[in-house]
C-alpha cells in the first residue's frame, strides 16, 4: 500500500520543502501538519513571509537518551472489534497503525491473562493446585489477540517490540482467591514466574517474540473494580530477584526486558528507591514502567528525572494512556481539540488531588504529554487500546474510555480522530534507536522536542496549542529556515540527513 488515504488526505512523505530566503537554502525540511482547522499529517509546502516571533535553534551534540519506540496495545477488545469488521477495514486499520504510509508503530503492549478490556475474566492457568503448569494454554489468545499481533507483523516493514503485562495471577494463587486485589500467596511465587516462562514460550511457539515484561499491571491497586494483584515495591523486588529473574535466565529467557512499577508517576520514586537500591535489587530490572492516570495536564518532570538519575542506564517507559471515563465522540473532531474532556479523578479524586484532574483536550494532553515525557528521559510511549467501538468498549466493567481509532462494527465504519494523527507524529518520524538532542525553545508557549534518527534525519515536533498562528526560525548550526505553525496544531519537521551531514 503506497499511500492511505483517510478523510480525503493523502499520507505522502518526503518531499523536500525549498528553501525561502539565501539564508535558508542549506536547510532542507519536511513539513507535515495535523491542526483543528483540518489538517491531517498534511504536508506543508510554502511559508508566507511572516515577522519572526521566536527561534528554535537545534543542538544535536547534546545527546540524552535513545528512544525504543512509540506505539499502542493489542487488548482482546480491539482484536474482537477488528474481527467484526470486513477485511477491509480491518486491514485499513492495521495499515494505518503499521504500514510505512501509516503511524509505523515500534513499541507495543498486550495484557496476560484478562483485563477490564477483555470480554470476561479467563487465565492460562485456572486449574488450581497445578504448580507445574501442565494445563498452561492460550488458547483464549488464538481468536483473536494472537491474529491482530501477526496480521500486524506481516504488515510492518521495521518489526515491532511487545510489552506484556498480568493483570492479576490466577485467582487460586491470590490470598483473597479473586481475580480482582488481593496479593500473591508466597508459596506460589515459584510458579508465578513460571507462568511469565511458559507465557514467552507459547508465543514464541506462534511465531511472536516477547520483547519484554511488566511484573504487575497497576500493583497499587485500581480501588477493587476490575483484574488486579496488590505488591508493595518490596515484595515486587523480591519476586524479581529471587523468582521472576532467575527463572528467565535459567530458561534462556534472560534477554527479555523485565520492568518494574508500572503505575501512576506520582509514587515512582518510592519505587525506584527500592527496585535500584543495591546492585542485587536492581540486578533483573531492566527499568520501571509508568502510566500518566495521576493528572490530565502535569507530567511529574521531577519524578521521571529521579527515576532517570537513580539509575540511568535502566528504561523509563510509559506504559498505558487514554482518555478514561469518556464514551467516544463519533465524526466530531473539533471535541479532540477542546478542553471538554474529563477523567476518572474529576469525580472520584481525594479533594486535594482535584486540581490535577481540570478540563483538559485531548489532543492537548497526548502532545503535551509525550513531548513533557521525551523531554525528561522517557524512551518509550505506549497508548492503550487501539480501536474501541462507540461506546468505548467492548469491556465486561463497563469502564468506557476513548481510542485512536473509533469503529461501528454493526455499520462497518471507522473514525480515525485527532488523537491517532497526534500519536503518527512521534511514531513515524522518531524512530527506535533514534536519540534525543538539545535544543533553546524562546517561545515559551509552543512545545518542542527534537531527535536525531539512526539514518541521520532529524525529527522536530512542535506542538502549539494556543488559537494563533506562529512563525519562527528553525536553525541547525549556520543553516536555518523561516517557518509557521497554525493555531491549535502540531507539526513534524523532518531535516535530512544532508543537511545534518553539513554541520
Amino acid at each position: 500500500m503506497s499511500a492511505l488515504i483517510t478523510n480525503g488526505f493523502i499520507f505522502s512523505f518526503m518531499v523536500m520543502l525549498g528553501a525561502c530566503t539565501t539564508r535558508d537554502k542549506k536547510l532542507d525540511v519536511e513539513v507535515f501538519e495535523t491542526s483543528a482547522s483540518g489538517n491531517k499529517l498534511r504536508q506543508i509546502r510554502t511559508f508566507p513571509a511572516a515577522d519572526e516571533t521566536m527561534a528554535i535553534k537545534l543542538w544535536p551534540d547534546q545527546k540524552f537518551q535513545t528512544i525504543t519506540g512509540f506505539g499502542g496495545s493489542f487488548t482482546e477488545s480491539s482484536a474482537s472489534l477488528l474481527n467484526k469488521l470486513s477485511r477491509e477495514n480491518r486491514d485499513k486499520i492495521l495499515e494505518a497503525y503499521f504500514g510505512d504510509a501509516g503511524a509505523r508503530y515500534s513499541l507495543t503492549r498486550t495484557h496476560i491473562n484478562s483485563c477490564d478490556f477483555s470480554l470476561g475474566h479467563y487465565s492460562y492457568a485456572p486449574i488450581a493446585g497445578d504448580l507445574a503448569l501442565k494445563n498452561f494454554s492460550i488458547e483464549e489468545d488464538r481468536g483473536d489477540i494472537i491474529p491482530m499481533i501477526k496480521d500486524a507483523m506481516a504488515i510492518s516493514k521495521d518489526g515491532f517490540n511487545i510489552l506484556s503485562s498480568p493483570w492479576t495471577a490466577p485467582p487460586w494463587m491470590k490470598d483473597n482467591n479473586d481475580w480482582v486485589g488481593g496479593k500473591l500467596l508466597p508459596e506460589y511465587y515459584d510458579t508465578w514466574a513460571l507462568f511469565f516462562s511458559k507465557y514467552i514460550d507459547a508465543y514464541r511457539a506462534e511465531g511472536i517474540d516477547i520483547w519484554g515484561l511488566t511484573v504487575e499491571n497497576e500493583p497499587l491497586g485500581n480501588g477493587n473494580n476490575w483484574e488486579s494483584m496488590h505488591f508493595t515495591p518490596e515484595e515486587m523486588t523480591l519476586f524479581v530477584q529471587k523468582h521472576l529473574g532467575p527463572k528467565l535466565e535459567a530458561t534462556g529467557k534472560g534477554h527479555v526486558k523485565i520492568l518494574g512499577y508500572d503505575q501512576n508517576r506520582e509514587h515512582l520514586q518510592e519505587w525506584v528507591d527500592v527496585m535500584y537500591r543495591d546492585e542485587a535489587s536492581s540486578k533483573y530490572y531492566d527499568g520501571a514502567a509508568i502510566h500518566w492516570y495521576a493528572s490530565t495536564y502535569e507530567v511529574f518532570p521531577d519524578a521521571l528525572q529521579y527515576a532517570h538519575n537513580k539509575n540511568p542506564g535502566k528504561h523509563l517507559i510509559q506504559s498505558e494512556a487514554c482518555v478514561d471515563a469518556e464514551v467516544p465522540h463519533w465524526q466530531d473532531d473539533a471535541w479532540y481539540w477542546s478542553k471538554e474532556a474529563t477523567d476518572w479523578g474529576w469525580e472520584w479524586a481525594p479533594e486535594k488531588d482535584k486540581p490535577l484532574h481540570p478540563k483538559y483536550a485531548p489532543v492537548n494532553r497526548y502532545a503535551g504529554d509525550i513531548i513533557g515525557c521525551l523531554n525528561n528521559w522517557v524512551d518509550g510511549w505506549i497508548d492503550w487500546n487501539m480501536v474501541l467501538d462507540r461506546q468505548g468498549g467492548p469491556n465486561w466493567f463497563k469502564n468506557w474510555c476513548t481510542a485512536p481509532v473509533i469503529v461501528d462494527p454493526d455499520a462497518d465504519r471507522v473514525y480515525f480522530t485527532p488523537l491517532y494523527y497526534t500519536l503518527a507524529y512521534f511514531s513515524k518520524f522518531i524512530r527506535p534507536g533514534a536519540v534525543r538532542i538539545g535544543f533553546e525553545n524562546t517561545d515559551n508557549t509552543l512545545l518542542v522536542t527534537a531527535a536525531q534518527n539512526p539514518d541521520g534525519s532529524i525529527a522536530v515536533v512542535v506542538f502549539n496549542p494556543t488559537e494563533n498562528e506562529k512563525p519562527f526560525r528553525l536553525s541547525l548550526g549556520e543553516n536555518s529556515t523561516l517557518l509557521k505553525i497554525s493555531g491549535k496544531a502540531i507539526q513534524t519537521i523532518l531535516i535530512n540527513k544532508r543537511t545534518t551531514d553539513n554541520e
